[in-house]
């Protein structure tokens, strides 16, 4: 009987061994089958906020930087490291004075992050290259370099002077994130306290739109009020995307798009490009020690207004150390394609991308930096996406929507 009992013990192990064996295997085969997709498609990223920490001088973006330590979340080297083809750099301006000096100060910062953005890449030239169209992205790839695009984030640079939108376009901006946290003169904010002031697009923004159309620009309507989004698409003559937005039905977020939304942006031909910023892909945890350090530090920075570049770079290295002191529950790379899933089923799987917002807040748990976005491709293939389907969502769609948004510029000009 001890020798029978034996005997199955060692037959039940080896059963047990076969088993996580053949788990084990089968973990392999999709880390082998979801790299060899992730190197094989081009990847873009449509928004990261890293020109602002090139206006730091301690920053490098030519060599790896540590995310974990308080550096950012991009550079050329991790983007090689995370198979991340191309990436947009947000031109960001805070909301300011709506005056004439406000909006001449507005332009003078965004011009003065183009020359950085400029200078950064003529001193990394073996590393990355500017891209001002789409073929651009492919041909840089082929290089082995990285391809970065530029939008601005936030229209207030724009002030009331449509002449400045062929401006930033000839400087190599190919999409205009309409407004950021606030109204400003073109549309109302999904966010703004004083919530909406033009019931969506002001009459100058109806201009805006046209003009974008017409030079074949991108209209960006991540952050704009949802009767602003309405209006835009209305208006507009070719597809809009959202640079960086999340789907509203899983993370009920002003911030994020709706499910009606998502049906008019797919009839428009456009395209979501999902945000991996955590409050904005999954409900918080409650932590009242961070909120009160964070409303605290708003309040000392007047909410990131009207601030010099010396407070802003204050601000900037007070934010990331309270970062570190009051360390965000993130949500997980599981919890962004759950997003996915949601939009694919609203909106059809050629209407999303990835849009991460890094260096804006961007990042989850295992997907905090720019070197882990192959994760993403990886979640996508253990839940059945195929590879023609995953490559729709890291590049194909977008770059549709941009070769048709040029070629009706094209037609208008």
């Amino acid at each position: 009987m001890k020798h029978s009992n034996s005997y199955l013990r060692i037959s039940a192990l080896f059963i047990l061994g076969c088993i996580i064996g053949s788990c084990q295997v089968s973990e392999e085969q999709l880390d082998k089958k979801a790299q060899k997709i992730h190197d094989k498609v081009f990847t873009i990223d449509t928004h990261c906020d890293t020109p602002m920490r090139l206006l730091r001088s301690d920053y490098n973006p030519g060599v790896r930087n540590d995310s974990r330590q308080g550096g950012g979340k991009v550079d050329f080297v991790r983007m090689k490291e995370g198979g991340l083809d191309a990436i947009f750099f947000a031109v960001f301006i805070g909301q300011g004075e709506r005056t004439p000096e406000g909006n001449e100060r507005a332009k003078n910062m965004a011009l003065s992050v183009f020359e950085e953005i400029e200078k950064t890449l003529n001193e990394h030239s073996d590393l990355a290259e500017l891209a001002l169209d789409p073929d651009d992205g492919y041909e840089i790839e082929k290089k082995g370099e990285r391809a970065i695009y530029l939008g601005m984030e936030n229209g207030y640079p724009v002030g009331n002077d449509l002449s400045l939108i062929k401006k930033y376009y000839d400087l190599g901006a190919r999409y205009i994130t309409l407004c950021h946290t606030s109204n400003n003169d073109i549309c109302d904010s999904s966010t703004d306290r004083q919530g909406p002031e033009h019931g969506g697009l002001s009459d100058f923004g109806r201009t805006v739109v046209q003009e974008m159309n017409r030079l074949g620009m991108i209209i960006d309507v991540s952050h704009i009020s949802d009767d602003s989004f309405y209006d835009v698409i209305e208006l507009s003559t070719a597809p809009v995307i959202a640079s960086h937005s999340c789907a509203r039905a899983i993370c009920d977020n002003p911030r994020n798009l709706d499910d009606e939304m998502l049906k008019k942006l797919a009839a428009n031909g456009g395209v979501i490009q999902m945000c991996i910023l955590s409050s904005y892909v999954k409900d918080p945890e409650p932590y009242p020690e961070r909120d009160s350090a964070f409303a605290a530090m708003r309040g000392k920075y007047r909410n990131f207004n009207e601030l010099s570049e010396e407070e802003m770079d204050k601000a900037r290295s007070e934010w990331y150390a309270l970062d570190r002191e009051y360390p965000q529950k993130l949500a997980t790379v599981s919890d962004v394609v759950d997003h996915i899933d949601h939009i694919v089923e609203v909106a059809g799987i050629d209407h999303v991308g990835i849009g991460t917002d890094f260096d804006g807040g961007g990042g989850v748990e295992d997907c905090f930096d720019v070197s882990e976005m192959g994760n993403i491709t990886r979640e996508l293939v253990r839940r059945g996406y195929r590879p023609k389907e995953i490559e729709k969502i890291w590049g194909g769609n977008f770059m549709r929507v941009f070769r048709e948004v040029q070629a009706i510029g094209k037609k208008n000009s």
